[in-house]
């Protein structure tokens, strides 16, 4: 079944939005960003969070102790990664992780052959994002669906996602999970109303 996952909260009512909404994920910015906040916000906003919906930390070449000791804190239930952490991170990462804890590595999409070589990373899942030499993600753009190759594991799909297009997404690319910030933000604030209908548009393809 199709997952969701709601990224960039910040405040006590994107929390209550989502509460409401029932995504599968929602993300938690911790690298350089205008949605990034502290652990200790996060803690504080995960206290929050209904059990049912997993908080993912979003990286960008962090230490992985840092990353691993939120994890074990109970603030991640998965980790995201979007620098440049290569296969050793990752496995030196999962030695410090907590047993089934997902790692999910983000690809900035240039063309097939740089999907292809993700797939190799010993992550559990990929996320296929728009490029952009500015950023290392968050962008609000779509990127050619075109390019992701069959056959490669479990993605999440990002880039430019909103209500207009999750359900012409979906059904072009099948990913195990779309994932949306922006397009489910009003003048840079999260939106209740557009992150539930989001959240029911991509359930009912």
């Amino acid at each position: 079944m199709l997952k969701v996952k709601i990224c960039g909260l910040t405040r006590a009512a994107d929390i209550a939005a989502v509460n409401a909404a029932r995504p599968d994920y929602i993300g938690f910015v911790f690298a350089q960003s205008r949605r990034r906040i502290s652990p200790e916000t996060a803690r504080e906003l995960r206290a929050l969070l209904a059990p049912a919906i997993h908080a993912v930390g979003v990286f960008v070449n962090e230490r992985a102790e840092e990353v691993a000791g939120l994890a074990h804190a109970g603030v991640l239930d998965a980790v995201q990664l979007h620098g440049d952490e290569d296969a050793a991170y990752i496995r030196a990462l999962r030695a410090l992780l907590p047993r089934e804890t997902p790692v999910i590595k983000a690809v900035r999409v240039r063309d097939a052959a740089q999907i292809l070589q993700a797939d190799a990373l010993p992550c559990d899942y990929l996320l296929l994002d728009t490029y952009d030499p500015a950023s290392a993600g968050g962008v609000g753009k779509t990127f050619d669906w075109r390019l992701i190759p069959s056959g490669i594991k479990p993605y999440f799909l990002a880039g430019g996602l909103s209500c207009e297009n999750v359900a012409r997404a979906v059904r072009a690319c099948a990913p195990c999970c779309v994932d949306v910030s922006s397009g489910v933000e009003t003048e840079g604030k999260k939106d209740a109303g557009k992150i539930e209908r989001f959240v029911r548009l991509a359930r009912s393809v």
